[in-house]
């Protein structure tokens, strides 16, 4: 082989070495570099999972406005409008009536004298004269949506006043009856409304209950 030829071909393999060499840099600063390349790829990606979470959140709005939406809507069928307020005594008109049947019952009326819409929450809380405690309401009679009345409409609350066997306790004639309402997060709000009572009074005894606040004076009284 001619010193020539053997030059040539040193030339050509120390040539390609450093080719490969080159490569070998190349991809080692390639992995080197790895976390920073990926830094916008993960940007991105915590985007789109913030984008998922306000996805989420959007989702479970949506749901919780349908809930409430559903659940203000009243079991008389009417739908709130969304400028609906909390029913008190300020836009409503509160009676009070005894009936016949059952015995030892009153039925409460209150009647939406406003231009709105508003929501009778929860059930009154009774303040019987000088009664030191708010009595029990009687739990199944809850609606399974809240009472919703429109400007005119009215709702119902049915009141046991005593035990038709005699088996109450502590009975009393009173003359006198506030009722307070219930906000949106049920507690009790104002001093009360001051319903008229019949002018002999009413009694009740320790089995005084309540229901909670219905469309239909019937159902309101079946308890």
């Amino acid at each position: 082989m001619s010193s020539t030829l053997f030059r040539r071909r040193t030339a050509l393999l120390t040539a390609g070495f450093a080719a490969a060499a080159s490569l070998a840099l190349t991809a080692c600063g390639t992995g080197e570099n790895t976390g920073a390349r990926h830094t916008p790829n993960t940007a991105a990606g915590t985007r789109a999972a913030a984008s998922g979470t306000d996805s989420v959140v959007t989702v479970a709005k949506s749901h919780r406005s349908a809930t409430t939406s559903k659940t203000a809507t009243g079991s008389q069928g009417t739908k709130a409008s969304s400028s609906a307020v909390t029913c008190t005594g300020a836009n409503t008109k509160v009676t009070a009536q005894t009936v016949t049947r059952p015995l030892n019952h009153m039925l409460l009326t209150v009647k939406n004298t406003g231009s709105r819409t508003c929501y009778l929450y929860g059930y009154p809380a009774l303040r019987f004269q000088d009664a030191q405690a708010v009595p029990p309401v009687v739990e199944d009679s809850q609606p399974q949506a809240v009472t919703t009345l429109g400007p005119g409409q009215s709702g119902y609350a049915g009141v046991i006043l005593s035990s038709a066997d005699g088996s109450g306790t502590g009975g009393y004639t009173a003359k006198t009856l506030s009722v307070i309402f219930q906000n949106r997060d049920l507690d009790f709000i104002g001093s009360g409304v001051k319903v008229p009572l019949p002018s002999k009074g009413t009694y009740i005894d320790s089995s005084l209950r309540t229901t909670y606040w219905l469309s239909d004076p019937q159902d309101a009284i079946s308890w």
